[in-house]
């Protein structure tokens, strides 16, 4: 095996854990609940 098959085959190997690693974090993210509309409701009301 040469030494640009053996490189080519190190690169795919490396992209295909990137994007493996990159669904994962994706399909496993738990979303985070966000008030921020309440809360700058909350003290542009007190403010005024």
């Amino acid at each position: 095996m040469n030494f640009e098959t053996m490189m080519l085959r190190g690169l795919f190997g490396a992209c295909v854990l990137v994007c493996g690693l990159a669904l994962a974090s994706i399909v496993s993210a738990k979303p985070v609940p966000t008030q921020l509309a309440t809360t700058t409701v909350a003290t542009a009301t007190t403010a005024g």
